[in-house]
This record gives structure tokens, C-alpha cells and sequence, in this order.
């Protein structure tokens, strides 16, 4: 019984060094084949790293925005109703988002034409949502811009076929030509699979954004129906 225990461990040890080896092996043939696509890799994957700082960057700092506590416009006309617009103030100083700062520049504004204070509301938001958006039409640029420049690795590595092609005369060899069609493939490969992943991303982004926009939007509502109340 032991026996076969022993043998059984010895099998398992000998499946996991060759998932080990078979992994290894992966990444080395992946690293290699990135290799075949030359010096135009490099803007791909300098495009890849801003794609995915981007992305992240972005994606948290939405997710944040979008952090809205629900009952703010309650408490900010319970303090206005008081008479309590300083406390009003810090109450919305205390919530780092950008509706509590329109509602904060619409409360400093209180006393003046609502014309003016709906003015107000609305440039403290478009710079926010400036804000938001930082980034993505860079994003936006990395999906379009990295298919194409795989498409000119793939050019180049045809021209590079061909050339060899013509230069070898009859002595035309497979190994010859692999260069020029492995640069070809391999930008194409990398340039599509950046400019898709990038698309996506930015769509993700874009999608969150247009969340925290309506947020906003629904919290300066509840504000400008405030300064309607009657007094």
C-alpha cells in the first residue's frame, strides 16, 4: 500500500514539472513569436500600457464619482429650510463627488436669479464631467490607431516577402520568406486584438460615465425644485 502511494506522489510530481515545462514553454514560443513582428511591436504595446492605464484610471475614478449618497438632497433642504446654508455648504464639501459640488456652488449662489444659479450648476458640471471624460479620447485613439498600425506591420512584413522572394531568384525557400510573413501575421494579431480590447474599455467607460451624468443631472433637478418651493 505504501508502495503505490509512493508511486502514486511520483506520478503526480512528474504531471505538475510538465505543466510546469508546458507553461513555460508557452510563453517562451509567445515571447519569440512577438519577437517575428519587429520594431513595429513596440508602438503596440506602448499603446497596450496606455490603454490599460487608462482604463483603470478612469474606471475607479468613475466608479467613485458615481458614489452618490441618496439622501443629500433631503439633509442640504432640511438645512436650507433652517436657514442653515453654512452647514449646508459642508455638508456637501463632506461628499467628494461631482453632483455635491454643483449643489455646493447652487447654494452659494442662493439668493440670486435662479436663471443664474441654474448657470452655475451647469459650468460646475461640465467641468466635472471634463473631468470624467480625461482620457478617453486617447482611448478612443489606441482603438482605432492600433489595428492600423498592425495592418502597416503587415505591409511591411509583405514588401519584405516579396523582396526576399525576388532576390533568392529560383532558389526560393519557405524558410526564406518566414520573416517577412511572420511580421505580417504576427503585427496583425497584435495590432487587431489591442484596438479591440481598447474599444470595449472605452465603451465600458463611456457607459459609466453617462450613469454618473444622469446622477447628476437627477440630483441639480431636486435642487432647482428646492429654490422653487415656496418659502
Amino acid at each position: 500500500m505504501l508502495g503505490l502511494l509512493m508511486i502514486q506522489a511520483d506520478m503526480a510530481t512528474n504531471d505538475l514539472n510538465a505543466l510546469g515545462t508546458g507553461a513555460e514553454g508557452i510563453s517562451t514560443k509567445f515571447f519569440s513569436l512577438a519577437l517575428k513582428g519587429g520594431w513595429i511591436m513596440i508602438p503596440i504595446l506602448l499603446l497596450s500600457i496606455i490603454a490599460v492605464y487608462i482604463f483603470f484610471d478612469r474606471y475607479f475614478a468613475i466608479k467613485r464619482a458615481g458614489k452618490i449618497d441618496m439622501t443629500l438632497m433631503e439633509k442640504v433642504r432640511a438645512y436650507i429650510m433652517a436657514g442653515k446654508i453654512d452647514a449646508a455648504i459642508a455638508l456637501c464639501r463632506s461628499n467628494d463627488n461631482p453632483a455635491s459640488r454643483m449643489i455646493e456652488k447652487g447654494i452659494s449662489r442662493i439668493g440670486r436669479p435662479l436663471a443664474d444659479v441654474n448657470a452655475t450648476i451647469e459650468n460646475v458640471g461640465n467641468l466635472e464631467i471634463s473631468k470624467l471624460e480625461k482620457g478617453l479620447p486617447v482611448l478612443a485613439s489606441v482603438a482605432g490607431g492600433a489595428p492600423m498600425i498592425g495592418f502597416l506591420g503587415t505591409v511591411m512584413g509583405m514588401i519584405q516577402a516579396f523582396y526576399d522572394m525576388s532576390n533568392a531568384g529560383n532558389n526560393i525557400d519557405v524558410t526564406l520568406l518566414s520573416a517577412g510573413i511572420y511580421q505580417a501575421m504576427v503585427t496583425t494579431v497584435a495590432g487587431l486584438t489591442v484596438g479591440i480590447i481598447a474599444y470595449f474599455a472605452y465603451n465600458i467607460l463611456v457607459s459609466n460615465v453617462e450613469k454618473v451624468v444622469f446622477k447628476m443631472e437627477a440630483t441639480t433637478s431636486d435642487f432647482m425644485d428646492l429654490l422653487n418651493e415656496p418659502a
